[in-house]
């Protein structure tokens, strides 16, 4: 019987590169394992994903998925899946439920304001399994929020979706998100 799976994490907790990790032991077994993003995510560029360790594979885009055949494949894979709406996480559930393909989905559970994104909220209500990939705060403890840094300070207001990586993003816990503490971050000018 296939699942959803929700595999969450702060901003750099290796989420893409555990992504890859497990397309490549599908495909160790000879199992066909289908790659996607939303087709905002664009930073590594169109139909990449790649992580901040360095690994890469291709992908196509989420966009996509309900146009495909996907009857060939043993699992699919999403990256950036807070990304999602509403009705891209419904097409996931159908995906398992009624083709039984597993979906493994990688994602952020909040925003820098410690809010949902769309796609986190949506899969957190209806994935059958839900992880944490667990990173850690400068100070040592885990880090579960992600705060925005803009001239050296953690930033409170904006648009929910600035597209970026560790020039504009650290993990923290929640006690120095709350409070602002950068730690060896405070003298970055991000």
């Amino acid at each position: 019987m296939a699942k959803l799976y929700y595999r969450y994490g702060a901003m750099g907790s290796s989420k893409s590169a555990n992504a890859i990790m497990v397309q490549y032991n599908y495909q160790e077994r000879n199992q066909r394992c289908l790659m996607a993003k939303p087709r905002m995510e664009n930073r590594d560029g169109e139909r990449t994903i790649r992580s901040r360790s360095g690994l890469s594979t291709e992908c196509v885009f989420v966009e996509e998925l309900a146009e495909m055949d996907l009857t060939g494949y043993d699992c699919v894979i999403v990256d950036e899946a807070q990304f999602l709406t509403r009705e891209q996480v419904e097409l996931l559930v159908h995906i398992v439920d009624d083709l039984n393909i597993p979906v493994i989905a990688y994602g952020l559970r909040a925003d820098f304001k410690g809010n949902f994104f769309e796609g986190s909220q949506w899969l957190m209500a209806w994935a059958d399994t839900i992880e944490e990939v667990k990173t850690i705060c400068w100070c040592g403890k885990k880090a579960i929020c992600n705060a925005r840094v803009i001239n050296g300070k953690v930033a409170r207001e904006g648009e929910q979706i600035v597209l970026g990586g560790n020039e504009a993003y650290v993990s923290l816990c929640r006690k120095h998100w709350r409070s602002g503490e950068l730690g060896n971050f405070r003298d970055l000018k991000l």
